[in-house]
């Protein structure tokens, strides 16, 4: 995610990092170049490419624009989406642990190492989760959080956050046992340990359920249709200005479409997607000094204006 102070009207034609403008520099230079020689072409030759209308290539423009701001919406709504899932783990993370750190009572038996043992189960839940989303491998994160019987077990789980859940519900059960909770208290942590299951089961629909492919399809073949087609479209109006114009179209054209491709999947490592790094390192902390631990981890800062 790219954090920085909104740049002025100058550095905005200037700034790379966060832009798509890499990703679709081949098309831009492309079209700029056949516009070059379409251009070039008419300059020398006046007579080569006959003179059309444009009505059928503006109603195709407009018929592609609103193609590009369906699925721009689409892809933005998922990327929001996404993001208040993770603002709602924050919440049952900070609530789950505020609540057991207050109502578990440190002085009964065994009553600090639930306290532990449900907020590390807590953190390794965050990060297992990231992990998953992510397709990475989040032993190196977790391990220290959990209890060396648990390891082995977890490490034989198809699905690694749902085991954890599965856990911290097993270790509320043992409250229950011990008579550390009523059983009212055991009901308000079990729903904040739902909610995260909750909001693990819509981050894995996200993740899981891209945008139809026949709509990326669609709209790709119409762009470049599209730009092949503009410059012999309007190189008897703009002769040598034609490569300029067709850089401009295509950097608006294939710039929401990549733009569309990053937010698609908001759980990535793109400049534009979820800092979700930084937030579950963040949780940590937070949890840790309910804890009343000393120990830290020191918070993620942007570099070069980018968070992961």
């Amino acid at each position: 995610m790219i954090v920085r102070d909104k740049p002025n009207a100058f550095q905005l034609f200037f700034i790379l990092r966060g832009s798509v403008v890499p990703l679709i520099f081949p098309q831009i230079a492309f079209m700029s170049i056949l516009g070059a020689i379409v251009g070039a072409t008419q300059y020398y030759y006046p007579a080569i490419f006959p003179s059309f209308t444009l009505a059928p290539l503006a109603l195709l423009g407009i018929a592609l624009s609103l193609f590009l701001g369906f699925r721009n919406n689409a892809c933005y709504d998922r990327w929001w989406e996404a993001r208040k899932q993770w603002g709602q783990l924050i919440v049952d993370s900070r609530s789950l642990s505020r609540q057991v750190t207050s109502y578990i009572d440190g002085e009964a038996k065994g009553g600090v190492e639930v306290q532990k043992r449900m907020i590390y189960l807590t953190i390794a839940f965050n990060h297992a989760l990231r992990h998953q989303l992510r397709e990475s491998d989040p032993w190196g994160e977790i391990e220290k959080h959990l209890e060396p019987e648990d390891i082995e077990p977890l490490r034989q789980s198809k699905n690694l956050p749902d085991a954890l859940l599965r856990l911290m519900g097993k270790k509320l059960g043992s409250c229950r046992h011990k008579k550390l909770l009523s059983d009212f208290l055991i009901q308000s942590l079990d729903d904040h340990i739902s909610s995260m299951a909750a909001v693990q089961a819509a981050c894995e629909r996200i993740h899981n359920t891209p945008l139809p492919f026949a709509y990326l399809l669609l709209v790709q073949r119409t762009a470049y249709l599209y730009c092949l087609i503009l410059p012999f479209g309007i190189v008897a109006s703009q002769g040598l200005l034609t490569p300029l114009f067709c850089a401009i179209v295509a950097y608006t054209f294939f710039g929401l479409d990549a733009l569309s491709e990053e937010l698609e999947e908001p759980f990535g490592v793109s400049a534009n997607d979820l800092a979700l790094t930084t937030m579950s390192r963040n949780t940590e902390i937070n949890l840790l000094e309910i804890l009343g631990a000393s120990d830290f981890p020191k918070p993620i800062q942007p570099v070069k204006h980018r968070l992961e």
